[in-house]
């Protein structure tokens, strides 16, 4: 005897489905939550790299520096502005504005 056309296992089927579907849209939100919470400066600039964003870089000393971050490395950022590129330290910098 063939039970999956049965209507009760149907819609039982559809409802099992229907809650692992929430249950899984919950589960990845809160894995985004969690990774944006625990990301580090450099990945952040990392993630502004390969969007080839525009940003304003702020260091310590207060001075604004606003370019295209063309590389990151370990402890410092390359940000491109026109013809020239600086670098700057990770150590320096205490915030980051996209610019759109």
């Amino acid at each position: 005897m063939d039970v999956s056309g049965h209507p009760d296992l149907v819609h039982i089927g559809r409802l099992l489905r229907d809650r692992m579907d929430r249950t899984l849209e919950a589960e990845m939100e809160a894995a985004r939550a969690a990774a944006r919470r625990n990301r580090t400066l450099r990945e952040i600039l990392l993630a502004a790299e390969d969007a080839t964003e525009r940003v304003c870089l702020t260091s310590s000393d207060g001075a604004a520096h606003h370019g295209t971050i063309t590389a990151v490395g370990s402890d410092h950022v390359e940000l491109t502005s026109g013809p020239g590129s600086r670098i700057l330290s990770l150590a320096h910098l205490v915030a980051v504005e996209w610019q759109r």
